[in-house]
């Protein structure tokens, strides 16, 4: 599908006597922010330190399927579900990674893009430092061990964490105690909750509610947040202070809608995104549909701003995997059918309005128009509850190169003539902020504007969640 890729999620659980399968149960709620890899790496503390480490290629259900959580035993653990490029899809890559560092143990597990990872690595290559995989959170591994053993461990994680740039949340579990840092910006959400006598970070609020975990705070722009092995919890802000950017596509299509992130719930605001859509470009009607999932709370928002009818024109196929074999051309437009099919007793004789998030290179838009328009609908009006894409990320987000994005290179009237529309329309970027309920310019906004919040560094393409590519 024609869509952009999520980035990963982090879950971490703290003394609590089932930590490992708390944390399985957290990646599943997780498993739309990655599905490339999963992992989890658990800590025993008593009678000696041990770690146990378990993870693998494709889906949390392939990864853990049948598994013994014996195996991960101790009240501590993390873990991970990734998303990478194709062709960094290796096990190597799959956190949480584990090294043994002058601090001793440690297990790291991350969300984002380091945009300074590749010139970080260089140099350490060039001092002697030898890496295993393409992964830019090694680098911070690199940079820990390289710190005095002497050195307080809180000291040495803030003096390693404040040479890295760009967008990160990242988890540090050491044998006696868990760091989770976020970036100055904020870019990428984190979390703390408590379940019994355990905390829990994870990416977003959804896991929590799947383990009955009670929603604490967000992990703060800036913050380290440090908690011992006696459950006492400390606070650090050693960064600069910088101007919060957290990304708005969070709202847009990442979080599933039933999160709250940063402090909103994504739900409400994707109704109000489709409430503001209507007011900007309304449109006469027989019926609204969503392209699901990501489109379906705004198509609700749209309806009943306009009083147009909701009805589900296309079907979602929920039981397909990551792979499939597709023919060559004896089925057209195979990948779009298999996972979105139109529904003729809907759309037949009517004219349509198609609620979606975004359009990225227009391929699979003008796929779905055209199925639409085969199924019978008279007119297709297309509404995309965000503006235009017109630049790539650069913070952890899978984004085409500028000029694969199709609003980069044509104007609004040809975007709809190559998807097929009878008619186009965006939401506004001030139309999102009345939406978000928030101030102009206290989001990211780049992947819409161009405006990059941290250099990206000279990076000639987007880099992908974890990956050096």
């Amino acid at each position: 599908m024609d869509k952009f890729s999520d980035e990963c999620g982090l879950v971490c659980v703290w003394n609590h006597i089932e930590a490992a399968n708390m944390a399985y149960l957290s990646l599943y709620a997780q498993q739309h922010r990655g599905q490339a890899g999963s992992g989890v790496v658990s800590l025993e503390q008593i009678p000696e330190t041990k770690f146990h480490i378990h993870k693998g290629l494709g889906l949390v259900s392939d990864v853990f399927d049948n598994f013994d959580f014996s195996r991960l035993a101790g009240p501590c653990s993390i873990g991970h579900v990734l998303y990478t490029s194709s062709g960094n899809n290796k096990l190597s890559n799959v956190q949480p990674l584990f090294a043994e560092v002058s601090q001793g143990g440690v297990a790291v597990a991350h969300n984002g893009n380091i945009v300074n990872a590749a010139e970080l690595r260089s140099k350490l290559i060039s001092e002697g430092a030898i890496f295993a995989t393409s992964s830019d959170i090694e680098v911070v591994l690199h940079l820990l061990s390289r710190m005095p053993k002497e050195m307080p461990l809180t000291e040495a994680l803030i003096n390693a964490v404040s040479q890295l740039k760009g967008a990160f949340c990242i988890l540090f579990m050491f044998k006696d105690r868990l760091y989770a840092v976020r970036d100055p910006n904020g870019f990428r959400p984190l979390c703390l909750g408590k379940v019994d006598d355990a905390y829990v970070l994870v990416s977003e609020t959804c896991a929590l509610d799947l383990i009955g975990a009670q929603y604490i705070r967000e992990i703060k722009p800036g913050e380290i947040l440090e908690i011992s092995s006696d459950m006492k919890v400390f606070s650090h802000f050693p960064f600069p202070k910088q101007k919060e950017s957290p990304c708005i596509f969070e709202y847009v299509y990442f979080a599933r809608p039933d999160s709250t992130v940063f402090g909103r719930s994504v739900y409400r605001v994707r109704q109000n995104m489709g409430r503001e859509l209507y007011k900007e470009a309304p449109v006469k009607a027989d019926i609204v549909i969503p392209v699901p999932d990501s489109g379906t709370a705004a198509a609700l928002g749209f309806a009943h701003e306009s009083g147009i009818p909701f009805e589900y024109g296309l079907i979602r196929n929920h039981y397909v995997g990551r792979t499939f074999i597709e023919p060559k051309q004896s089925i057209r437009d195979f990948g779009v059918k298999i996972k979105l099919n139109p529904n003729k007793g809907a759309l037949e004789g009517r004219s349509v309005v198609v609620v979606d998030d975004s359009i990225v290179r227009g391929t699979t838009c003008r796929k779905l128009i055209k199925l639409i328009r085969a199924a019978g609908a008279k007119e297709v009006h297309l509404r995309i509850t965000s503006p235009a894409t017109t630049d790539p990320c650069f913070y952890g987000v899978d984004t085409p190169e500028k000029s694969k994005l199709i609003a980069s290179q044509k104007s609004l009237e040809e975007i709809t003539e190559y998807v097929g529309a009878d008619s186009l329309a965006f939401l506004s970027l001030e139309g999102l902020y009345r939406a978000v309920d928030s101030k102009i310019g206290t989001f990211c906004e780049a992947c819409f504007t161009g405006n990059y919040p941290v250099d990206p560094h000279n990076c000639k393409e987007p880099k992908l969640c974890g990956d050096l590519v």
